[in-house]
């Protein structure tokens, strides 16, 4: 990962981005492994506790690898990375949970913390990664998310699955208002099996675009 301190943008490779990837998702399994083994948790009884353990594990390992790709590390130490990613947990925690009431998430204290839960865990796949990387930069905030035009692998490490996190929660609603009466149904359980299917969709996609991009400079060098 020290090749990544110099350059982020011009010397992460695709066997970097698999392996930031892997890890990221080695970690979500981890939380589920543990919420079932240790605790005999679930989504699906106790979304609270569950969900609060799978950021919990899911967060460190984020903010620790996410801060190797911080954008000028000869400006920008590590530990200042790990800092800002700190600070964009609650940040992008309130902005997921904001936007989630606004489009009909449920209001009320039986409610508050299942949403603040997810919301972190949101905040973790959405704005975390970004925050290691680039702080407060509007301008690369702008071009990546308002804009959609992320620049290079790891740019796309950024934009996919945060992207495809927000899109599965959105789908992971859809069977909510169903008069179906099923336990899953309920706030926020599917909408964290969407975001979490959705987050690893996006990852797996940017991965592609990654050996997509490199197999493409190897070659116009070889031309």
């Amino acid at each position: 990962m020290k090749e990544l301190e110099k350059n982020p943008q011009s010397t992460i490779s695709s066997s970097q981005v698999f392996f930031i990837h892997v890890c990221c998702g080695l970690a979500l399994a981890a939380g589920f492994w543990v919420a079932h083994h240790v605790y005999s948790l679930n989504l699906v009884f106790d979304p609270t506790k569950t969900l609060c353990l799978i950021w919990a594990i899911e967060f460190p390992v984020v903010i620790l690898l996410f801060s190797c790709c911080r954008q000028k590390p000869e400006k920008c130490s590590y530990f200042t990375a790990i800092a800002r990613g700190l600070l964009g947990l609650p940040v992008g925690a309130l902005l997921n949970a904001l936007g989630a009431l606004a489009l009909g998430a449920p209001v009320g204290l039986q409610y508050l913390e299942k949403t603040v839960n997810w919301s972190l865990l949101m905040s973790s796949f959405t704005f975390v990664p970004t925050a290691c990387v680039y702080g407060s930069s509007w301008t690369d905030w702008h071009r990546i998310f308002a804009c959609t035009k992320p620049n290079g692998p790891l740019e796309f490490m950024l934009c996919l699955p945060a992207h495809g996190a927000v899109i599965g929660a959105w789908f992971g609603a859809w069977p909510m208002p169903l008069d179906w009466e099923r336990p899953w149904q309920d706030w926020p359980i599917c909408v964290s099996y969407g975001a979490i299917a959705g987050y690893v969709v996006g990852m797996v996609g940017s991965f592609g675009l990654a050996l997509i991009m490199h197999a493409g400079r190897k070659q116009l060098k070889a031309e």
